[in-house]
């Protein structure tokens, strides 16, 4: 059996599996009163989280990534998930040092020298390791602590295997739900993981936005066209948010060397109490944030699951890992800004025209009801006093969606969408990891006011 065929089969199985053991534990529940149906729940919930662990882990590539996503929304994935699935965002078991001392030594800046010539230190043990690479600490001769990020040999073939895989999936799926249109995201996803592929790329990415941020760089890069930098903002210098400085001299497509940082992963809420980090000053200071790169800049991070945040005393976010960002032209920033405006103001008529303004459209543009869903949805999310969504309302949010969808299938949907949905998603999650109470209106409403009134 190839090996794409057989990842195509080890994957379709499991899903199987997992979707008919829920499917078993309904009907019983409906049709034979069975009393301890909640606890058989959360016995197959914990299953089918250790078996999608293990799925990821042997198999590796995107089925890893995928589990990250799961394993960071506590706000809608039951907690079994989150218990076992969590430890995919940086701890992933490792390939062996050899095999990573061999890839770094292949890299044109060593010219055949071995690894001590260019590392005074290298810890064997990598400080974290995720789907396409892993990460190790070390020491240059000048006295620099850097991380090393390195490529595991023969990744790119996996991916392109699990592309087509998930291409093959989303088709059959498209079939059974005939009113969604499943291509944007295919397209999405075969254009995000080959540039997650290229560190020049993400070392590029990492300068945009702390540029923008107004970080300050130092070293040089290779030369690149024009920056993605926010055309018409100058950067104004936080000092809390801060992005590893690139080495270039030492970083290529397959390895990238940057400025160590020390800091509490975002979600160990005990580590950042023992450092008199309070979590809802935190809470606050990742959605300023993301409002700032989304409304101001037009640059921004699209994968901040726990992995990948950091925090110091402040407090001080430290982002990481910029092989996902997206630059979105000005024409989208300002409509997306408008829509968000309208939708927390709940200004129906702006919203609409918003929605149509960005091209989401629909086989009846007289029936307005899915852009009113879309909006609802939303706004939902911060309810109560919570920056994260709450299971039971999406649910229902959901219902009301497939129903007005299939009333009025959606018919095109720029792809930026789905990104930024990732990004409010994952978000979401990290509200939830940190019982966050930040009000989301007025935090957003004034980013989206400053980048109209700016654009004026």
């Amino acid at each position: 059996m190839t090996d794409r065929a057989s990842r195509f089969f080890a994957t379709s199985a499991l899903a199987a599996r997992v979707y008919l053991g829920y499917k078993a534990i309904a009907l019983a529940e409906k049709r034979l009163g069975l009393k301890d149906a909640v606890e058989r729940r959360s016995r197959h919930h914990t299953a089918s989280a250790r078996r999608l662990y293990d799925l990821a882990v042997r198999r590796q590539g995107l089925l890893i990534k995928f589990g990250q996503i799961v394993g960071s929304r506590p706000d809608l994935i039951p907690d079994e998930y989150i218990a076992v699935l969590s430890r995919l965002q940086d701890r992933v078991p490792p390939r062996p040092f050899a095999v990573i001392k061999r890839r770094i030594e292949r890299q044109p800046f060593m010219e055949g020298r071995p690894l001590a010539d260019v590392f005074a230190e290298f810890d064997e043990q990598p400080i974290a390791a995720a789907s396409l690479a892993q990460v190790h600490r070390a020491r240059l001769h000048d006295g620099r602590e850097v991380a090393v990020k390195v490529q595991y040999p023969g990744i790119e073939s996996i991916v392109e295997n699990d592309l087509r895989n998930i291409r093959f999936l989303l088709r059959v799926l498209a079939k059974f739900e005939r009113n969604l249109d499943f291509s944007p995201l295919i397209e999405e996803i075969s254009l995000n993981v080959p540039l997650e592929l290229d560190f020049i790329n993400e070392g590029h990415n990492a300068e945009i936005i702390a540029r923008n941020f107004g970080s300050g760089i130092l070293g040089r890069a290779p030369a690149r066209g024009e920056d993605g930098g926010g055309r018409g903002w100058a950067p104004v210098e936080r000092g809390d948010v801060i992005v590893p400085r690139i080495v270039w001299e030492y970083s290529t497509r397959r390895v990238l060397v940057m400025e160590y940082l020390e800091g509490v992963k975002i979600t160990d809420l005990e580590g950042l109490r023992r450092e008199g980090i309070d979590p809802q000053e935190v809470g606050q200071l990742v959605i300023d944030a993301y409002c700032e790169q989304l409304y101001i800049h037009g640059m921004f991070h699209a994968d901040p699951h726990p992995g990948n945040l950091f925090v110091q005393p402040g407090p001080k976010l430290i982002m990481l890992d910029f092989g996902l960002c997206r630059q979105l032209d000005d024409k989208f920033r300002l409509g997306y800004a408008r829509l968000v405006n309208a939708m927390l103001t709940w200004n129906i008529p702006d919203m609409v025209r918003a929605f149509l303004d960005l091209g989401v459209k629909v086989k009846n543009p007289a029936d307005t009801r899915v852009y009113l869903e879309l909006g609802k949805g939303f706004t939902e999310a911060g309810h109560e006093g919570r920056a994260y969504a709450d299971p039971d309302l999406v649910a229902e949010a959901n219902q009301r969606m497939s129903k007005a969808i299939r009333a009025n299938p959606i018919t095109d949907i720029p792809r930026e969408f789905l990104l930024i949905g990732r990004v409010v998603g994952l978000l979401s999650g990290l509200g939830k990891h940190l019982d966050s109470r930040v009000d989301m209106v007025q935090t957003i409403i004034p980013y989206t006011r400053a980048a109209l009134e700016g654009a004026k």
